[in-house]
C-alpha cells in the first residue's frame, strides 16, 4: 500500500484542527492533545492515507517530538508479554507451515467439510466454540486457530504472495476474527476478563454471574450470531471460490500422497497440542503464556524446523509488533491520563433522568462504539464497565441484563478495529485483509453482533435470570 499525498495532508489539517480545540469535559490539555494524534492515526488507516505500520510510528514520534508522551512511557507497549505472545505465534505457525502439519490438517478438515468455502467457516468458528472454555486467553487461542486458517487458505491455492489471497484466504481470516468474538461472548472461561468483570459486578451489587448463569444467558444470542455472523460475511465479503465440490476428495488424495507423519511432523505435532495443553492450563498452573510460546517455538528451532533463515523472512511478525506495540502504548496512556473515565462519566450524566429502555441501550451502544479508541477489551472494562453499571443501574436498568449485557459486548466488539483485541492480530497481520476490508468488515460484524444482543438477547436474558 503506498502513501496517498492528499489524504496525509487531509490529516495533518485534521489533527491541527483536534489539537487547537480547547479540551471538554474536564480532559487535560496533554490528554486532549494525545487524543489528538491517536485518533488521527486511526483515521489516516482508515482512509488510506498510510500503512497501519508507517502511521503508527508517525504517531509515536510525534507524540514524543510534541512532549505528549515521554519516551519511556512511549515505549513501554514493546515489553509487554501478550505482544511479544502475538508475534511468537506467527513464528510457530510459520513452522507448523513448513513442517507440512499444516496442511496434514487443512486436507483432513477439506476432506470432511470441503464442500464449500462457507462450511469450511462455519466449521472453524465452531471448532473456537468448542475449545474456548479450556482457553482463558482468546490471544492463546487465536494461536491455535491461525495457523489451520493459514494452512486451510494455502493449502485451497488461495495465497498472498500471488495475489490469490480472496480466493477464499480473506474470508476465512475475517471469518476467524469473528469467531473469537463469539466464542469468547460465550464461554465464562473464554476470556480472561470475564471474571474479572463478573467480580466488578459483584462489588457493584449484581450477584450471581457464574459459569452456568453466563453460558445460559449467552447460550442463544451467540447461537444466532454463530449462525447469522459467517453467513453475513460469506455474502457481504464473498470468497472468490464458493463451491468446491471436488475438494473432498482432491484432499483425500493429497492425504494419501503425503503417507505417513514425517519427523518433523511428529515434533511439531507434539510441541503444539503440548503447548495448547499448557496455555489451556496457564491459570491454574501459574505459567507464563508467553514462555510457553517461547519453549514451543525454542524446540522447533532445536530441532531444525524453523530456522533462523526463516526468521529473516517474518516481516509481517516484527511490522505487527511495532504498530500493535505503538497503538496499546497510545490508547493505555489515554486510559492512565483519565481521558476516558472523563468521557464516559459525561456521556453516562448525559443519560440520567431517561426512561430505563432508553438509557440500557444508549449504554450498550456508546459502550460499543467507545471500543474504536481502545486497543484492549481489558482495558475498555477497567475503564468503563463500573461507571456505565451504575449508570444504568441508577436510571432503574435492571442491574443482571445490563451488567451482562456489558460483559458480553466486551466481547463481541473486539472485531470493530484490526486493534480492537489482540487476538485479532495474527489475522490481520497475515496478509490476507486489507486495512480498509477489516475496519468495514469489523464494523459490519460488531453492528451486527450488537443488533443481535440486543433484539435477541435482552428478552432472553430478561427470561432466563
Amino acid at each position: 500500500m503506498e502513501v496517498k499525498p492528499l489524504r496525509v495532508l487531509i490529516m495533518l489539517v485534521f489533527l491541527a484542527i483536534i489539537w487547537f480545540i480547547p479540551p471538554p469535559w474536564g480532559i487535560t490539555v496533554q490528554a486532549w492533545h494525545l487524543f489528538s494524534i491517536f485518533i488521527t492515526c486511526i483515521l489516516a488507516v482508515v482512509i488510506g492515507a498510510n500503512p497501519i505500520l508507517t502511521t503508527a510510528i508517525i504517531a509515536a514520534v510525534v507524540a514524543i517530538f510534541l512532549g505528549v508522551l515521554d519516551p519511556v512511557k512511549a515505549y513501554s507497549g514493546f515489553g509487554k508479554g501478550f505482544i511479544l505472545l502475538i508475534v511468537v505465534a506467527f513464528l510457530v505457525a510459520n513452522g507448523v507451515i513448513k513442517s507440512g502439519l499444516g496442511n496434514r490438517i487443512a486436507y483432513m478438515l477439506v476432506s470432511k467439510f470441503g464442500k464449500s468455502t462457507l462450511r469450511l467457516g462455519y466449521c472453524m468458528v465452531l471448532t473456537d466454540a468448542v475449545i474456548a472454555p479450556a482457553f482463558p486467553s482468546n490471544t492463546a487461542r487465536s494461536g491455535v486457530l491461525y495457523p489451520i486458517t493459514l494452512a486451510l487458505a494455502r493449502g485451497s491455492g488461495s495465497k498472498v504472495e500471488d495475489g490469490t489471497q480472496k480466493k477464499m484466504g480473506s474470508y476465512l481470516m475475517m471469518n476467524c476474527i469473528a469467531g473469537l468474538t463469539l466464542s469468547s461472548s460465550l464461554w465464562f472461561t473464554g476470556m480472561a476478563a470475564n471474571p474479572v468483570g463478573a467480580k466488578m459486578a459483584a462489588d457493584a451489587g449484581v450477584q450471581g454471574i457464574n459459569f452456568g448463569s453466563w453460558f445460559l444467558a449467552a447460550s442463544v444470542p451467540v447461537l444466532a450470531s454463530l449462525i447469522i455472523v459467517p453467513f453475513l460475511l460469506y455474502k457481504l465479503f464473498a470468497p472468490e471460490v464458493k463451491q468446491t465440490p471436488e475438494a473432498p476428495k482432491a484432499a483425500a488424495e493429497e492425504l494419501q500422497k503425503m503417507g505417513p507423519m514425517s519427523r518433523d511432523e511428529w515434533i511439531t505435532g507434539i510441541t503444539f497440542v503440548a503447548m495448547v495443553i499448557l496455555w489451556a492450563l496457564s491459570g491454574t498452573l501459574g505459567i507464563d503464556k508467553t514462555a510457553v510460546a517461547f519453549g514451543g517455538l525454542a524446540v522447533l528451532m532445536v530441532a531444525g524446523i524453523f530456522t533462523l533463515e526463516d526468521l529473516k523472512s517474518q516481516g509481517d511478525a516484527l511490522g505487527t509488533f511495532i504498530w500493535f506495540s505503538i497503538l496499546y502504548t497510545m490508547s493505555s496512556q489515554l486510559n492512565e491520563m483519565g481521558f476516558m473515565t472523563a468521557v464516559g462519566n459525561q456521556l453516562s450524566a448525559d443519560l440520567e433522568g431517561l426512561s430505563w429502555p432508553v438509557v440500557y441501550v444508549a449504554i450498550v451502544v456508546l459502550y460499543v462504539v467507545l471500543h474504536y479508541v481502545f486497543v484492549s477489551q481489558t482495558a475498555q472494562m477497567l475503564a468503563l464497565y463500573s461507571v456505565f453499571l451504575g449508570v444504568a443501574i441508577n436510571s432503574g436498568v435492571p442491574p443482571i441484563l445490563i451488567a451482562l449485557m456489558l460483559l458480553f459486548a466486551t466481547n463481541f466488539f473486539a472485531a470493530i478495529t484490526p486493534q480492537g483485541s489482540s487476538a485479532n492480530v495474527l489475522c490481520a497481520g497475515s496478509g490476507y485483509l486489507a486495512q480498509g476490508d477489516m475496519y468495514r468488515m469489523g464494523g459490519i460484524i460488531t453492528l451486527t453482533n450488537l443488533l443481535i444482543f440486543l433484539v435477541i438477547g435482552t428478552p432472553w436474558i430478561l427470561l432466563v435470570t
